[in-house]
């Protein structure tokens, strides 16, 4: 069926419910809009659904969520996993609690118990949860840092982490083998209960998840003797991280925490922001001015499922708030890790680092100092998630951190996502250190700028709506294939990466070999003077995402090849 066709089907078919039509029937006669709601699925991905909330096949309501959940559900009975059961957690967001309770009762009317938490929770929490309690496979219901208008559903397996190849490929296969919403299983709640298959998940995995942070401190007499002294201003931006990031805070001894009155509850409008997204700065706004109005050292935000962190920290110098890219928190927290701990003899023989192939290149002299191995992955934290099931299996390293440049961070393997709440301790924990020397976060930023080099980075995107718009990604990327440049801007290319293909070129000699990773729909140049920059589609959204790195000696001289590199690649993009 066709656009129009698929309207009419579910304006008419009893399997709808009277809500649904409703807002179908508000658009009739609508062309356009009919055909953005249905000319198509929406897409259930490599990391699971993300979409509009609304009526249609290509937004996300109860009855995608519903047809996903089969999916995954018939994946997980081929496996012969359903004694397991699935876990689901969910966010501030609109329907969320309705989405996840649809999930658990699919998974029920499946025969696989379903283990909910009774209340909005961080997505890492999800991660811990599933693990401790033996779970084939979760759900967490978000849309992460999205605008209210979103929601998702993204998929983890046991192990705790995402879903990646080529686990991801066989639920997707399952996923799109049902065609038809009558092969969609569900049962009430009621049932679901008294069947033992709809079960809250008991409030001693958040105890524990809470001692596995406080086990994850490396100088905890640190925080004992200086904690009363930091001052914390934090937002949740209306999200699940308000009480868990309060409560380890004050379980490790953080007195003087003051937190946005008007961001603190849940509420998936999110009234207060354009996006709740912590790499904004107007995010920032109601935050900065809390953090004058108490003199607080540092300012950090966390996204409506907190699993990405934000972070403004006082400047001495002219007594403003300075932002720190994820890539910048990334290094405070790396740098402290592994100096405190070789100063404490902690430092394993066989310690690892892992990042993406799109972030921040400071990492790699601050491992090459320490003794450490840095581990390139595709972009994406799942793959930096896999990376410790991988050490675990085989012995090959000890994992000691994962950080990302979209603002999210792993200490420990409590979990096998990025988790904000963690972050949010081990940077408080790196403030409390610095105020002991009488210093501030922005003055070991940049002791490390000054020893290691002058590292920015950036990020941009090209967005592209509709059919129309995935066509002309496309075929963005195809032309770039076709004529490989041997520069961009001002800097020569030496070295080519195209993941797709697993090709790396030596632009200068031609020689190929293969990218040692998995393939993916990625384009990456390797720039002299330590440049970088990389193109790829987002998984989840109608964007083009485009980033850039540098390094010079001085930062003004970074900031202005970074400009260039910048410029030269959009142009690259629109030629």
């Amino acid at each position: 069926m066709d656009a129009q066709e698929l309207y009419h089907f579910w304006m008419e078919d009893p399997y709808f419910d009277a809500e649904t039509k409703k807002e179908l029937a508000a658009i009739a006669g609508d062309r356009k809009e009919i055909e953005d709601r249905f000319y198509r699925e929406l897409e259930f991905g490599t990391g699971g659904l993300r979409g509009v909330l609304g009526a249609g096949t290509n937004r996300m309501n109860i009855y995608t969520v519903r047809k996903a959940t089969q999916g995954l559900a018939n994946y997980i009975k081929k496996e012969g996993m359903e004694a397991k059961g699935a876990a689901i957690a969910y966010d501030s967001r609109h329907k969320s609690a309705l989405f996840a309770e649809e999930a658990a009762r699919c998974f029920a009317a499946n025969g696989i118990r379903a283990f909910l938490f009774s209340d909005l929770r961080p997505t890492p929490m999800l991660s811990f949860a599933l693990r401790r309690l033996g779970c084939a496979a979760g759900i967490a219901i978000t849309a992460s840092h999205n605008p209210a208008e979103y929601n998702g559903y993204k998929v983890y397996w046991e192990d705790g982490g995402q879903i990646t190849p080529p686990r991801d490929r066989e639920i997707i296969k399952e996923v799109r083998a049902v065609t038809d919403f009558g092969q969609v299983h569900t049962m009430s709640r009621q049932d679901a209960v008294k069947a033992g298959l709809y079960t809250e998940i008991p409030a001693e995995v958040e105890d524990a998840y809470m001692e596995e942070l406080k086990r994850l401190s490396v100088h905890p007499e640190l925080i004992r003797a200086e904690a009363e002294h930091l001052k914390i201003a934090y937002t949740p931006l209306h999200g699940t991280g308000n009480l868990p990031v309060r409560r380890i805070l004050k379980e490790l001894g953080f007195t003087q925490v003051y937190v946005v009155k008007e961001q603190e509850l849940p509420d998936g409008a999110f009234p207060t922001v354009f996006c709740p997204n912590p790499e904004d700065r107007d995010a920032f706004a109601l935050a900065l001015r809390l953090a004058e109005e108490v003199d607080a050292d540092i300012v950090l935000a966390t996204d409506p499922d907190a699993d990405r962190l934000g972070v403004y920290a006082r400047d001495r110098t002219d007594g403003s708030y300075k932002s720190f890219t994820g890539n910048m928190t990334g290094m405070l927290i790396l740098e402290y890790i592994l100096s405190r701990k070789k100063e404490l003899g902690l430092l394993p023989e066989n310690g690892a680092v892992v990042t993406t192939i799109v972030s921040g290149k400071m990492a790699k002299p601050i491992t090459e100092e320490y003794g450490v191995k840095l581990l390139e992955t595709l972009t994406g934290f799942k793959y930096i998630g896999e990376q410790i099931k991988f050490f675990e299996r085989d012995h090959s390293f000890t994992f000691l951190f994962g950080y990302e440049e979209s603002y999210g961070c792993l200490v420990g393997t409590h979990a096998r996502d990025k988790d904000a709440v963690a972050a949010v301790m081990a940077l408080c924990e790196v403030a409390a250190w610095c105020k002991s020397r009488g210093e501030t976060l922005c003055d070991q930023m940049n002791r490390l700028f000054e020893k290691y080099g002058f590292y920015q980075e950036t990020l941009f995107t090209v967005t592209l709506k509709g059919q129309d718009g995935a066509e002309q990604m496309a075929a963005m990327l195809e032309n770039i294939r076709r004529n490989v440049p041997r520069r961009i801007g001002p800097y020569a290319v030496t070295q080519y990466r195209d993941y797709r293909a697993d090709i790396r070129m030596d632009v200068q000699t031609g020689e190929t070999a293969s990218t040692g990773l998995p393939k993916s729909n990625v384009l990456y140049f390797e720039l002299e003077h330590e440049g970088w920059c990389c193109i790829r589609p987002s998984g989840t959204e109608p964007k083009m995402k485009c980033y850039a790195g540098v390094k010079a000696k001085k930062e003004a001289e970074a900031k202005e090849r970074l400009r260039c590199v910048r410029e030269a690649l959009t142009l690259l993009l629109h030629q």
